[in-house]
């Protein structure tokens, strides 16, 4: 397996060159338009775990009915349909370029009220205050994010007292199993094709570290999707 991965490593030189010349940014332009277009196919694949992810989403409104969400790595707004009706959503992303695939999912869900569309990363959304959302909602993104911790940390001080933080992610297989062995062999070439993807992360593990005080999390096999992202974890954590 190990020289299977330096094999592997040694392919992908290029993209490595191209990231130290800054040629890599191009990508990264590149890359909304090739997210927005997956989003279809993995959708249509994850339709009813998504709505069994969110049935309950509502519960966590205010008296007044009000319900303020907030996405971090929104993308293409892949989650929109999924939402509540009414609910305000606030979306962060740090890659500017997905603002135009963004505005085409806003249009189609016009059920919700969207507030602002903010370019920065989920360790450091120091423009967001303090309690501010009753709702945090992340899928597909802690497998990209620098440290994922930070990230949590994060959301458990933008949440309410109360509020809850929604999470749909792959991570590491079983490693008796053949998906476990190409995780770790393509993991050098996934990380560049999905700007900056890690398709071996325990991210269950960081959840259970985090200190929320409820975690309600459940490990799944996602149905027709690429065998190195398969195993998926899926719940929510109330703080």
């Amino acid at each position: 397996m190990k020289l299977c991965r330096l094999l592997c490593f040694v392919l992908t030189l290029p993209l490595h060159l191209m990231k130290i010349t800054g040629l890599y940014g191009m990508y990264k332009r590149l890359f909304p338009l090739l997210a927005y277009n997956i989003t279809f196919s993995y959708n249509d694949k994850m339709n009813q775990t998504k709505k069994d992810l969110f049935r309950n989403v509502s519960r966590f409104a205010n008296t007044d009915g009000t319900l303020r969400l907030l996405e971090i790595g929104c993308g293409s707004g892949a989650n929109f349909k999924f939402y509540p009706y009414g609910c305000t959503v606030t979306c962060t992303d740090p890659n500017p370029h997905f603002e135009k695939y963004l505005q085409m999912s806003m249009d189609a869900n016009e059920h919700l009220t969207y507030d602002t569309f903010v370019v920065v990363s989920g360790e450091d959304m120091e423009g967001v205050q303090d309690e501010s959302v009753d709702v945090v909602v992340c899928t597909l993104v802690l497998c990209s994010v620098r440290d994922v911790q930070r990230v949590l940390q994060e959301v458990r001080r933008i949440l309410k007292t109360g509020g809850a933080f929604y999470f749909l992610e792959h991570v590491l297989s079983d490693p008796c199993s053949w998906t476990y062995f190409f995780q770790q062999v393509f993991e050098p070439l996934w990380y560049y094709l999905g700007d900056g993807c890690m398709i071996t992360r325990t991210t269950w593990k960081d959840l259970e570290a985090a200190d929320f005080s409820e975690l309600h999390l459940k490990h799944i096999e996602a149905p027709e999707v690429t065998l190195m992202i398969r195993p998926h974890i899926m719940g929510y954590c109330i703080k």
